[in-house]
């Protein structure tokens, strides 16, 4: 495979989350093969993806006759069928697909998907919901976890070290936190050092524990 051609990914189930991922698979340089039950779906995302079928993923014969077992990676983004999202899951894993993405609404959903052969469960709404909830606080700009404890953001310097280098206000030492970078407006993103000053309107970019972030966000505010 060519360095700028990337390996075809299957895309079962062409919801909002479905249909986002092949999207975004596409832009990046895949090929697409989008699989929906639904024929308004398939007509809606025709014209977006390399190919796509209106099919029956559950239904292993189906996927057998679509390739299934050619594609290294997989994404089923069936949601709402819980049944429809499980037995298709299942039956890409006994055709031996290596790398299977799935998407669960719920902690159950997600425990029943690792059991029939999920290699990685995603859950969208939960995620994003607890986006939200963080972006709440006004200082955060943007916010990703890893995990239950650690997160990357985006914040509002805060007051308290407003007019310092990073050396002199001890973010780390001080708050458990460590500023990874500095966004200011009109000026390319500037990756943090020591000697690095912080002015009234720059951006940082911290990492570090989520509670420890949301304390320095809000501290000298």
């Amino acid at each position: 495979m060519s360095a700028d051609k990337r390996e075809p990914v299957l895309v079962i189930g062409l919801g909002r989350f479905g249909s986002a991922v092949a999207g975004s698979l596409e832009r990046m340089g895949h090929e697409v093969l989008g699989v929906d039950c639904d024929p308004a779906l398939v007509q809606e995302n025709a014209g977006a993806l390399t190919q796509v079928l209106e099919a029956d993923a559950t239904d292993m014969a189906t996927l057998e006759k679509l390739g299934a077992a050619t594609f290294r990676s997989a994404v089923v983004g069936i949601g709402t069928d819980i049944e429809a999202s499980v037995l298709t899951v299942l039956a890409l894993s006994d055709l031996g697909v290596q790398s299977i993405w799935a998407k669960a609404t719920n902690d159950k959903h997600g425990r029943i998907l690792e059991r029939t052969g999920a290699h990685h469960v995603v859950f969208p709404e939960q995620r994003m919901g607890e986006r939200v909830a963080h972006l709440l606080n006004e200082r955060l700009k943007d916010f990703i976890a890893f995990g239950d404890e650690f997160a990357i953001a985006r914040l509002a310097a805060p007051a308290t070290i407003v007019g310092l280098p990073l050396v002199t206000s001890e973010c780390r030492s001080r708050f458990g936190v460590t500023v990874v970078g500095v966004k200011r407006a009109g000026e390319d993103f500037l990756h943090a050092t020591p000697d690095t000053l912080i002015l009234p309107d720059d951006e940082l970019v911290v990492s570090g524990r989520i509670a420890d972030i949301e304390g320095f966000a809000r501290c000298g505010g």
